[in-house]
């Protein structure tokens, strides 16, 4: 059980490329800072995902501010912007054709999350967030090999859910091919040289 009943964290950045590798590695301090390490890699992925939809998505200020909060046994990682237009997951079918180069980021978010979903911020953003199961990790070693080796979606954990703050989107079940593809595909998360 953590010790404390809610942490948070934010970061406000403009969605440039630059810039979503420094908050990836901002992400993955905080969360060895509490003690989640076990979260660094789907958390860090996520948020990068996110991040691209922004970078890619909205018009025409990029401006968004990304935040982490720990309550009780959940983390929820959140993407707020200033464009009201909520994000569509792709048609599975579409996205297993191996020649599509869009739309499979927010199937990834459905594979390696719990829950997630998007909502209107206001009248003039939205927010979109996933939620992750935490525990605090015993301080251990890292793992020697691939970072993303190995990365599956979380089993669901016993006993009944904290519902998240806002109701989760309809997702349909991607296809275990394409989100496999798509995560050995993906550069390994950036390591920081931030103590935690």
């Amino acid at each position: 059980m953590i010790s404390h009943p809610s942490r948070h964290c934010a970061v406000e950045l403009q969605a440039l490329p630059s810039r979503i590798g420094q908050v990836r590695r901002i992400v993955s301090a905080q969360l060895r800072y509490w003690h989640l390490d076990s979260l660094t890699e789907r958390a860090s992925l996520g948020v990068t995902e996110l991040l691209t939809n922004v970078h890619r998505h909205v018009r025409p200020d990029k401006t968004c501010t990304v935040r982490l909060e720990l309550l009780l046994d959940r983390l929820t990682v959140s993407v707020h912007d200033h464009d009201p237009r909520l994000p569509v997951l792709g048609d599975a079918d579409a996205l297993a054709d191996s020649l599509a180069t869009c739309g499979r980021g927010l199937a990834m978010i459905a594979a390696l999350s719990e829950s997630w979903g998007a909502r209107p911020d206001g009248d003039s953003g939205k927010v979109v967030w996933f939620t992750l199961p935490a525990a605090e990790d015993a301080p251990r070693a890292p793992a020697p090999g691939p970072a993303l080796a190995g990365v599956h979606p979380p089993d669901p954990a016993p006993g009944p859910a904290a519902a998240p703050e806002f109701a989760p989107a309809a997702t349909p079940e991607p296809e275990p091919a394409l989100v496999e593809a798509v995560v050995a595909a993906s550069p390994a998360p950036a390591r920081s040289a931030v103590p935690g």
